[in-house]
């Protein structure tokens, strides 16, 4: 593209981004905002230059996973707040990833925070802000039709790469990857590619050597210093780019993604074997 595309018309506002038409219809512009929310919305609140650091921080992991081979709705980074992506139907499935015991998860199943999941647990959550995006499993997505099993299969595989990925990339930063959110859409040729965004919004880091919270669970328990440790995850991803990672080596078997075994009480995931690489 030689001209500079320009945001045209509002095509949607939520509640860390806006996305905004322009000149060629198959690319959008995402802006990122200031805004901070938690408890679906229900806790609100503004952290200074937070858009500025998730659109930076997404922008070099995007293109970073491109290169790695996880297709991505990433084009450019346009400027501090603003970068152009394809435009994509967005997956009504989240992808929650989850390394080690946090959050609403350790709270669901009465463990300590931390706790080690051997293996990783992938869950599926329907997105939907209204219910509270709550967690299915793989029938739930097909029967309602929020998902075909091909794309839950792909959307799992993805998920897995992404998974190796971002914890090397993050360890080299002295960071600790403990869960993640993902979302998936469809591009205008009808191939799956990861959406949305991954930053200290949509991760929970933790510094690997203390263990201080970096990401927005100090905006969600008011520990303060919400600006700070998102600026402090963006200059280690930032001083670290293009350092050699370890990656793992294992070649997993994922054919087993398909849950459907008629119990109610099925896996709301499934599970995926824990690398060395990942290793505590």
């Amino acid at each position: 593209m030689n001209a500079r595309p320009e945001p045209r018309e509002l095509l949607y506002e939520g509640k860390a981004k806006q996305v905004f038409a322009c000149d060629d219809a198959d690319v959008v512009i995402v802006r990122y905002k200031d805004d901070a929310t938690a408890f679906n919305a229900q806790k609100r609140g503004t952290v200074s230059d937070k858009g500025v650091v998730n659109n930076a921080v997404s922008a070099m992991l995007y293109g970073e996973l491109e290169a790695f081979g996880v297709p991505t709705h990433f084009v450019e980074q346009l400027g501090a707040r603003d970068q152009l992506v394809r435009r994509v139907t967005i997956v009504p499935v989240e992808v929650i990833v989850r390394n080690r015991a946090a959050g609403t998860f350790a709270k669901r199943y009465g463990v300590d925070e931390g706790l080690e999941l051997d293996p990783v647990v992938v869950e599926w959550c329907y997105k939907s802000d209204p219910l509270g995006d709550p967690p299915m499993n793989t029938a739930t997505a097909v029967a309602l039709g929020l998902a075909d099993e091909a794309q839950l299969e792909a959307m799992f595989d993805y998920a897995a790469d992404v998974n190796d990925y971002l914890g090397a990339r993050f360890a080299v930063a002295g960071l600790e990857l403990v869960d993640f959110k993902l979302e998936f859409g469809i591009d205008a040729a009808g191939e799956l590619r990861l959406a949305d965004e991954i930053s200290p919004d949509t991760c929970r880091l933790w510094d690997a050597e203390t263990g201080e919270k970096l990401d927005k669970d100090r905006f969600r328990r008011d520990l303060g210093g919400v600006e700070e440790a998102y600026q402090e995850v963006w200059k280690r991803l930032r001083d670290t780019q293009g350092r050699d990672l370890e990656l793992p080596e294992d070649d997993f078997d994922l054919d087993h993604v398909h849950l459907d075994d008629g119990d109610d009480d099925a896996a709301l995931g499934a599970a995926l074997p824990r690398p060395g690489a990942h290793d505590a």
